[in-house]
């Protein structure tokens, strides 16, 4: 099993649209597909934001 595929195959679409909210947050443009020439920065910048809304949402949900 690959390290980054998603456990329940239901949960794909979701991701992907919270990967793109996360992604037009933090201003960079994914586009259907492929994303293999994003910069590293890139990258993480998204990932860093998902991270962020991510905790965001268990501490809201601790209260």
């Amino acid at each position: 099993m690959k390290s980054n595929s998603v456990m329940v195959p239901e949960a794909k679409e979701a991701m992907e649209r919270f990967k793109n909210e996360a992604a037009s947050e933090v201003g960079v443009s994914l586009k259907q597909g492929y994303n293999g020439d994003l910069t590293s920065r890139q990258a993480g910048s998204i990932g860093g934001q998902m991270v962020k809304k991510m905790i965001e949402s268990y501490e809201k949900g601790m209260k």
